[in-house]
C-alpha cells in the first residue's frame, strides 16, 4: 500500500499489501501525539528504518519517524519487536471498520458499537514469526 506524509516529501510502500492488524488507540500518549481524541496505527512486518528514539509514558523505548519538512509522524516501533506501527492517516485505502480499539478507559469519544475493545493494551502483540528476512 502507498503511504506518505502530509506534504508528500516522504513516501513509501508498506512491506505487505495488507496490515497484520489495525488499532485505534485512546491512550493519553496518542491523544497528545495527535492533538486529537485517538491515534490510528496499521501494524506491518518490520522493514528498514533509520534510528530515532524516545521514551513513552510507561518508560518503554519507542523509535519514532517524522518527515523533516512537514513534521508528520509516519512510523513508530519498539525495540525487539518484529513489527512496526505505520500511522493510520499516512496509508491510503485502509478500511478502519474492523479496527481494534485499545486504551478505551481513556476514550474521549464514543466507541462504535460491536467493535473489539480493550480498556488498556490488547496484549495481542504476537504476530507469529514474521522475522524471517526482516531487520531486528
Amino acid at each position: 500500500m502507498d503511504a506518505s506524509c502530509q506534504c508528500g516529501a516522504v513516501g513509501f510502500k508498506t512491506p505487505t499489501p495488507k496490515p497484520l492488524a489495525l488499532y485505534i488507540c485512546h491512550c493519553q500518549d496518542c491523544q497528545r501525539q495527535t492533538s486529537s481524541a485517538f491515534g490510528m496505527s496499521a501494524i506491518y512486518p518490520r522493514f528498514q528504518l533509520p534510528d530515532a528514539e524516545r521514551l513513552t509514558q510507561t518508560g518503554q523505548t519507542l523509535y519514532c519517524y517524522f518527515c523533516k519538512q512537514c513534521g508528520t509522524r509516519l512510523i513508530h516501533t519498539t525495540p525487539g519487536k518484529n513489527v512496526v506501527s505505520v500511522k493510520g492517516g499516512c496509508v491510503e485505502g485502509l478500511d478502519w471498520s474492523k479496527a481494534i480499539h485499545i486504551w478505551t478507559k481513556s476514550a474521549m469519544v464514543p466507541i462504535p458499537e460491536g467493535s473489539e475493545t480493550y480498556s488498556e493494551d490488547s496484549g495481542s502483540t504476537d504476530y507469529g514469526d514474521t522475522s524471517t528476512g526482516l531487520i531486528g
